[in-house]
């Protein structure tokens, strides 16, 4: 009867997936085998397999794709090489600790869409632009920020970086606290130092903070699309371009919806290989150090 009861407390949010979520993923995959064009679909006809073809013959796809998995492999590991040293800094006793937490906290609290807008000014690519004014007092000339490919990169994973690593050394911080002080204080009368207490004690503890961590930057990284769109509008050329703005562009802009559709399922399928081994790989380091 317990059973019974929980699943029909299950049913609506269950009727929510499938309609949200579920059937048009499904309907995603039936449109990525045809060449629907939005408007009917009765006319559309099954083309196999040609739009998955299409996506590796279609460069901006393609530079979409690599600069998506660029920016989630670059963001979550400097994300966490940074979040988790912070966590283990600001969750030491000195004068300031609490305006030191809330300060690194607040550069997450606004959007990326409103981040991409104002870092746009700050990262001007002219000379009226903030970091190059300030250069210029230098006699530095205007540093093409946002004109440059390699350069346009670098400001959108610094921007992703800058927002969210003091979100994530709070997530740490959350976790570290709940650590037995105990334990350290026992390892400082064994004679460790903070070093091995760090390896021996805090890394251990800290395992699957760092797993929900990763899985939410995995995530969030593959899906991004606000900060390089305010920012750099994929550009420049097709630079910053990623996959949420390749399946907007290509299946609503341009009317390909079996394209479109297409990318979107070979996107889910990379999210789920992805996040898959995020989840093998924890796994195993928390048996191996527990």
């Amino acid at each position: 009867m317990e059973n019974l009861t929980s699943v029909r407390f299950l049913l609506p949010l269950l009727a929510v997936y499938i309609i949200i979520v579920l059937i048009p993923f499904l309907q995603s995959i039936v449109f990525s085998l045809t060449d629907y064009d939005g408007y009917d679909f009765a006319n559309a006809k099954f083309v196999g397999l040609s739009n998955y073809q299409a996506i590796f013959q279609d460069q901006t796809l393609l530079a979409g794709l690599g600069f998506t998995l660029l920016y989630t492999v670059a963001t979550t590991v400097l994300i966490t090489a940074i979040a988790l040293p912070l966590a283990v800094t600001l969750n030491r006793k000195f004068f300031g600790r609490n305006f030191a937490r809330s300060l690194f906290f607040f550069f997450s609290v606004p959007s990326m869409a409103v981040l991409g807008l104002v870092w746009q000014y700050i990262f001007s690519p002219l000379g009226t632009g903030a970091v190059n004014t300030f250069l210029g007092k230098f006699g530095v000339s205007p540093v093409p920020w946002l004109s440059d490919p390699a350069l346009a990169k670098f400001c959108v994973i610094f921007i992703a970086v800058w927002a969210q690593v003091g979100w994530h050394a709070t997530l740490y911080l959350a976790y570290l606290q709940a650590i037995p002080a105990d334990l350290y204080e026992q390892a400082s009368v064994d004679g460790a130092t903070r070093g091995q207490q760090f390896v021996h004690i805090t890394l251990p503890q800290m395992v699957p903070a760092m797993g929900v961590s990763i899985f939410m930057l995995l995530t969030g990284g593959l899906k991004v699309y606000d900060l390089p769109f305010t920012l750099t509008t994929g550009g420049p050329g097709n630079a910053t371009y990623t996959v949420t703005q390749s399946i907007i562009v290509t299946g609503i802009g341009s009317g390909r919806y079996g394209v479109g559709s297409a990318l979107g399922v070979m996107f889910f399928l990379c999210c789920v290989i992805l996040v898959a081994l995020q989840q093998i790989v924890t796994s195993l380091i928390e048996k191996r150090l527990s």
